[in-house]
């Protein structure tokens, strides 16, 4: 069907609240609420119907989720276990399709429960439409997860 004679249920949503960015503009946004810990906000960032896919995940970690309710349970804690302080390397690709983008970065922080340094390479493949996130595919790498993550989630230990 021709692109004017769509109807408005065919189209992806478009959501007023938030200004049509690019692909790089909007993940560099989104990079700042990470650091900013403001979960909810970048959660918003999603299309409602987002998949999230992380093809190297180990067993215990999800490889893909459906939806941006799936993808705010499984961020609403995550300042909670890794304090993500600094966006040291950040380079973005564009592709030839002008939504989509190819991200190379690396964080660095601290494992919260330990205080343990934190520092994650990753690369990512994220589609934007209409000012949302629309497809995030990440390659992080989980051999620079901490030997156990349930470690990472204990408590730090009270001094006296």
């Amino acid at each position: 069907m021709p692109q004017d004679e769509r109807s408005e249920h065919d189209a992806p949503a478009k959501h007023p609240e938030h200004p049509t960015r690019t692909a790089s503009e909007l993940y560099r946004h989104g990079l700042q609420l990470l650091l900013d810990k403001n979960m909810t906000d970048w959660v918003a960032l999603c299309d409602d119907h987002a998949v999230f896919e992380f093809p190297f995940a180990p067993d215990g970690y999800p490889q893909r989720l459906e939806g941006r309710e799936a993808i705010a349970a499984y961020l609403e804690d995550y300042p909670d276990h890794i304090d993500l302080q600094a966006i040291p390397s950040l380079e973005i690709h564009q592709t030839g399709a002008p939504e989509t983008i190819v991200v190379e970065m690396r964080a660095t922080g601290r494992i919260v429960a330990t205080g343990a340094p934190y520092e994650m390479s990753y690369i990512a493949v994220v589609t934007v439409v209409h000012g949302r996130i629309t497809h995030y595919r990440d390659y992080w790498n989980p051999l620079a997860v901490p030997a156990s993550m349930s470690d990472a989630k204990s408590p730090l230990p009270r001094t006296p």
